[in-house]
């Protein structure tokens, strides 16, 4: 059974791990997105995740069910967190079982790169010099400019994202 959650507390991997395996399967795929101290050159103290959470459930819960339909497995666990978040906390929690590794592999990597690619979530870096600042092209709504929203499958926009130049 599938299942997905935007979070605002520390995510436990062995809960997210716990939901996905059955007797049939011959595998068992975790991946753990951690915050990490740098970014492009820079050191980074932490970051803030922002959630338009009514829209970001419902293209996990998308994301996930594409995810087990297109890989043979209804066994996909994945948890997003929101809030501020320090070096070495998970951000987003990804298990998948089915009974042979490719295809969890699989599932698990397109599970990722589809909420790089849809999930109205958006991250702001602080860095160790004191400022900080929205990832290029992620920036929340109401922050200024208008960047334009990639549609999805459903040909709902990605994400309506808008944002300030951080320079």
């Amino acid at each position: 059974m599938t299942h997905s959650a935007i979070v605002t507390e520390p995510i436990d991997p062995q809960e997210v791990i716990a939901r996905v395996g059955s007797n049939e399967d011959g595998a068992v795929i975790l991946f753990l997105g951690v915050v990490r101290d740098h970014a492009e050159g820079r050191r980074v103290h932490g970051m803030r995740y922002d959630a338009y959470d009514e829209m970001a459930s419902s293209v996990l819960t998308e994301i996930v069910q594409e995810a087990a339909a297109r890989f043979g497995t209804d066994r996909v666990a994945v948890t997003h967190r929101t809030g501020a978040l320090t070096i070495g906390e998970v951000s987003v929690a990804i298990a998948v079982s089915s009974p042979h590794r490719a295809e969890a592999y699989d599932a698990s990597r397109y599970v990722i790169e589809e909420i790089k690619k849809r999930l109205p979530v958006w991250k702001k870096e602080h860095y160790a010099d004191g400022h900080e600042e929205w990832v290029a092209g992620s920036p929340p709504p109401g922050t200024g400019r208008v960047v334009p929203p990639a549609a999805g499958p459903s040909g709902v926009p990605a994400a309506v994202m808008t944002g300030e130049d951080a320079s």
